[in-house]
């Protein structure tokens, strides 16, 4: 009985191949921007009658001029930045797009763009009239 156990073990070998978790060679531009784009939630954003929400609304983002993104709630209530259907993004070097579930009140979500000519839509899950959209160009120096 015992052999028969024994020959039922089998041996698995795992290999560590850093090059397939590596992020992506970006340059020291991109990384580090010469300034940030700060998107407000503004107070009385949850309102639905509310035209403002996302401050600005519509942003035009250059790589290594502006691509870190901070959204800032100063609102009272919490929000989510949350990619439309279709417009789901995943930036090679800082992951998936969009807050991992709320951002309260005072609190924010900052995301840094790495690639450019992306277009995305996004909205607010609790509150799906607070729309903006970023379109991601590559900065010509």
């Amino acid at each position: 009985m015992i052999v028969g156990l024994a020959a039922g073990i089998s041996y698995y070998q795992l290999y560590y191949l850093p090059e397939l978790t590596a992020k992506p060679k970006i340059s020291e531009e991109i990384l580090n921007p010469l300034e940030g784009t700060i998107i407000d939630m503004i107070k009385g954003s949850s309102n639905p009658e509310q035209q403002d929400n996302f401050v600005p609304k519509l942003v035009n983002i250059q790589l290594g001029i502006d691509n870190m993104v901070v959204w800032e709630n100063i609102d009272d209530t919490p929000h989510t930045v949350t990619a439309d259907s279709g417009h789901e993004y995943t930036d090679k070097y800082s992951g998936k797009f969009g807050s991992v579930g709320v951002v309260k009140p005072g609190e924010i979500y900052e995301f840094l763009f790495t690639e450019p000519e992306v277009e995305i839509d996004y909205h607010c899950e609790p509150h799906p009239w607070m729309k903006g959209k970023l379109i991601i160009t590559k900065a010509r120096f």
